[in-house]
């Protein structure tokens, strides 16, 4: 019986990696406005690397008040299996040339000489971006997602994932703006049917809860 279970658990992460590389595969071949590469995607499955970017995001989240809401990402990525993370490698510093407005300058050429946003903590993104280069990572993240559909994988996008990537020096140094999407193969989706608060009340916190309170006593008394 232990032996099932621990061939379970490795057959279980052979389909993540398996799942994540298809998905890879999805996000990369999905049509570019263009048809010119400009996105990366980038696999984070290693667990001590997950949970450095879920600390860097619940960092993030007590910097200003409208990114509360990141302790509450953090701890649904916390229990994903692995990450991925589109890059939009053209958006900061190459604009399209077509004059599209789409950024609110008449012309590229304005938007090349705008001065960037500098890098600070409470800045998720160096700005401004040329929009209509950076729309081409919702087609990445669309062909991801699509394929995490068709292999009955469990997935979440994050916005705040991408914001911690790119704030850890983890991606491509051009990038300018990120996305991220976790994904699960687990009995339960961590990411669906979430409460405001799971930053504070989930699985994980109410063990350790749990645990750290009724432990000593039981120690206590049968020992």
């Amino acid at each position: 019986m232990e032996r099932s279970i621990k061939q379970f658990e490795t057959h279980r992460i052979d389909a993540v990696k398996a799942a994540s590389r298809l998905m890879l595969a999805s996000g990369t071949t999905t049509p570019r406005v263009g048809g010119v590469g400009e996105c990366t995607i980038h696999i984070i499955d290693d667990d001590c690397d997950i949970e450095d970017i879920c600390q860097k995001i619940e960092t993030m989240g007590e910097i200003k008040k409208t990114w509360e809401f990141f302790k509450r990402d953090a701890a649904m990525i916390r229990d994903a299996d692995a990450l991925l993370i589109a890059t939009s490698l053209r958006s900061l510093n190459d604009p399209s040339d077509i004059n599209c407005n789409m950024c609110g300058k008449l012309v590229c050429e304005y938007m090349r000489e705008k001065e960037k946003l500098p890098k600070k903590d409470d800045i998720a993104f160096t700005g401004p971006l040329c929009t209509f280069r950076a729309t081409n990572i919702a087609y990445a993240v669309d062909g991801m997602v699509n394929q995490a559909r068709n292999l009955g994988i469990d997935y979440g996008v994050y916005w705040s994932l991408g914001a911690a990537a790119i704030s850890m020096g983890i991606l491509p140094k051009e990038t300018g703006f990120a996305l991220g999407v976790a994904i699960s193969i687990t009995e339960k989706s961590p990411f669906r049917d979430i409460p405001e608060n799971y930053a504070q009340i989930n699985q994980r916190s109410m063990n350790d809860r749990m645990i750290n309170r009724l432990w000593p006593q039981f120690r206590s008394i049968y020992s």
